[in-house]
């Protein structure tokens, strides 16, 4: 009798890998678009990505590291109606730093 090999599990298909290590880029990008255009809190921008906030919380640190992504302002999110700080990651928004320059 043939043997049936039932222990193939998805996560061996290769376009389930690729598409599992292409997701986090894909949010990242969104993530950076949306705040290009928008100043908003990681709530407004979940709700208008669709993009967990947890998930956003996690970008956020990286792009700030990178120096790609900056804090606005802190006020109360439209959303939630806690207090909250702002983002953005159009450079043109940044503020300016109040740190004398040696130039």
């Amino acid at each position: 009798m043939e043997s049936i090999n039932t222990n193939h599990r998805p996560d061996n298909d290769i376009s389930n890998k690729q598409s599992k290590y292409t997701l986090p880029t894909t949010q990242l990008k969104t993530i950076f678009q949306y705040l290009q255009n928008h100043i908003a809190t990681a709530s407004m921008t979940a709700e208008a990505t669709g993009i967990p906030q947890k998930s956003i919380c996690r970008y956020k640190r990286d792009l700030e590291k990178r120096g790609l992504l900056c804090e606005v302002r802190k006020g109360f999110c439209e959303l939630t109606k806690f207090r909250a700080w702002y983002l953005t990651t159009n450079p043109d928004l940044f503020p300016k730093s109040n740190q004398l320059k040696m130039f």
